[in-house]
């Protein structure tokens, strides 16, 4: 419900009880089970299994919450019951969202910099690490990326390295293009050029769902003729959690940006109220910079 200020203005709005937190709270925990059983399941050897089962079940859950509440709040802001109050909350909440999400990505590339300048280095013998190379592996040698990993037999390295100026780049002027197509749907938007809008909307979907079309094809060519899996090493384990992470990211704000686009199709939005709008387009500049970091910090150097 709306409640009521000065001269009848709403100040603040209370939805009413709803049954989709306790779904996501169920479709969390059964994705979370499904997840760790295929954990153990893969630590034991186990072959047939239903974990993954449980674990796709718990998405589709997840998914179902995700349309369903999202669905509903839509439904909440066209009918005009949000007020300012609600935009601020929503704005500070999605800013709080987005950082979360850098603190996210800061933990895995600290990850990274501990490993290329403290860890692999120690192993090689340097600094404090002088007994662990004499004893365990005195022939190990450090380099980034690491192919030849100190137990190089059980744990054997990558064959090759992918190619930072074919994929990658490409992928990253992709990226970059659909932040610019994006910024110019945006202020179509606020001039209310609704045809400008759709056309550039589409533009960049097409261009976010290329990217991730170009990072399976480097899936594919990393595992099959690279030899570079999650299993070769430390730096293979970085490369696809980092890369990994994002990919799963970038698919989340193509689905959202998909999400704008049939909205704005259906004439939703106003030049001066389209916080959904604006907030997808926050996170899409999101996983764009995050890209950037890891073109240069995982590809490059």
């Amino acid at each position: 419900m709306a409640h009521e200020g000065h001269e009848g203005e709403a100040t603040y709005y209370v939805p009413a009880q709803s049954k989709w937190p306790i779904i996501a709270s169920v479709g969390l925990f059964v994705t979370l089970l499904g997840a760790g059983m295929m954990m153990n399941d893969m630590s034991a050897g186990v072959k047939d299994s239903i974990a993954h089962y449980v674990m796709f079940g718990g998405a589709l859950i997840m998914a179902y919450m995700l349309f369903g509440w999202f669905g509903h709040v839509i439904e909440e802001s066209q009918k005009g019951l949000y007020s300012e109050q609600m935009d601020r909350s929503f704005r500070w909440g999605m800013g709080w969202f987005i950082f979360s999400e850098f603190m996210f990505f800061a933990a895995f590339f600290g990850t990274l910099f501990y490993v290329r300048s403290l860890s692999v280095p120690w192993l090689a013998g340097e600094g404090d690490g002088a007994m662990t190379h004499q004893f365990l592996w005195p022939e190990f040698q450090a380099q980034w990326p690491l192919v030849v990993n100190p137990d190089n037999t059980t744990f054997p390295g990558a064959k090759g390295l992918i190619d930072p100026f074919h994929l990658p780049l490409l992928n990253t002027l992709l990226l970059v293009l659909s932040s610019i197509t994006l910024t110019i749907a945006h202020h179509a938007l606020r001039k209310n050029e609704r045809s400008k809008v759709k056309a550039w909307m589409l533009v960049t979907l097409v261009l976010g769902f290329t990217f991730l079309f170009f990072q399976a094809e480097e899936y594919a060519e990393a595992y099959n003729e690279l030899g570079l899996t999650l299993s070769a090493g430390i730096y293979g384990s970085t490369f696809f959690i980092l890369t990994g992470f994002h990919g799963a990211h970038v698919t989340l704000g193509a689905i959202m940006l998909l999400v704008m686009t049939v909205r704005v199709y259906k004439g939703h939005f106003e030049p001066d109220n389209h916080f959904a709008f604006e907030a997808a387009s926050w996170y899409w500049h999101f996983v764009d910079v995050v890209w950037i970091g890891l073109f240069i910090f995982v590809y490059l150097i």
